[in-house]
């Protein structure tokens, strides 16, 4: 089941993304107002039973909103694919341990939403990345068994703003959190139909040239090391997400490097969630 977070006719819902329409959910099920109530709840199984019929929207009529908007996590993984730290040519080694950096729900957008160039810098970047949706609680949760946590996957561009991840020593939050900066959707695909144990194939286009393509199988730190990881300091809930890295080819780390500017359009995409597509804009 594709699940999705949007906004008609002035209001906000969710629904059961079927051919080109959208099923309301919510409401069909509004003991559940959000998707993330919906996800903490584990109902998953109660929106697939009242999920068919006629759609109440088509998807061109509706602006699709990031699926999760308000998780309690959104936790990020940097320079996870082989061959990432060779991209910054600063001979740094490999890392025994990820990176991890968290993003502000409002750093985000829905797909089809312009993500947005700051005006203070033109050094604008794209990272197309696969996304955990966790779909249950848990903590110190064993590597064996830690897939059977993931409730769902979904496509993030983690938009950075590169001169920005800088400003201090050990952090990278500046530039990862300005407002609209990048997007996440367009939909969760449940884990009943993406098995999260097997390769995806990670694609990132800008204005069709393709840009980065590599598969999960290649993770440094796959899926369920991730999850037993970060659960060993934080309790895991339900609709929370994690970002699980980005392939080389970020136009920062090409010669010369290729920033994103106004009037381009990203894509990201996995055959089996869908496509995650945004123009850039510049900030107002």
């Amino acid at each position: 089941m594709r699940l999705a977070s949007f906004r008609a006719n002035g209001r906000a819902g969710y629904g059961a993304v079927a051919g080109t329409g959208i099923v309301d959910l919510g409401r069909r099920l509004p003991k559940y107002p959000t998707l993330l109530d919906l996800f903490r709840a584990q109902a998953i199984s109660e929106a697939r039973a009242v999920a068919s019929g006629a759609p109440d929207h088509a998807l061109k009529d509706v602006e699709l909103l990031p699926p999760i908007l308000s998780p309690d996590k959104n936790i990020c993984v940097g320079i996870n694919y082989p061959d990432r730290s060779a991209e910054y040519k600063d001979s740094r080694e490999a890392p025994k341990y990820p990176n991890l950096f968290c993003r502000f729900p409002t750093s985000l957008v829905g797909c089809g939403q312009p993500i947005v160039r700051p005006k203070v810098s033109d050094k604008f970047d794209y990272e197309g990345e696969v996304v955990l949706v966790i779909g249950r609680e848990g903590r110190h949760i064993p590597r064996e068994s830690a897939l059977a946590w993931i409730g769902g996957v979904t496509l993030g561009n983690e938009g950075s703003v590169r001169d920005w991840l800088r400003h201090g020593s050990l952090n990278v939050t500046q530039g990862k959190n300005f407002d609209r900066s990048g997007s996440l959707g367009p939909w969760i695909v449940t884990s009943d139909e993406v098995d999260p144990g097997k390769p995806l194939h990670l694609m990132t286009r800008v204005n069709g040239e393709l840009r980065q393509d590599d598969t999960t199988d290649r993770l440094t730190w796959g899926f369920a090391w991730l999850i037993n990881y970060i659960s060993t300091f934080t309790t895991l809930r339900p609709g929370d997400l994690i970002w699980t890295g980005t392939p080389t080819g970020a136009g920062g780390h090409q010669t010369p490097p290729q920033w994103l500017k106004p009037g381009d359009t990203v894509e990201v995409e996995v055959p089996e969630i869908g496509v995650l597509r945004n123009t850039v804009a510049d900030e107002g």
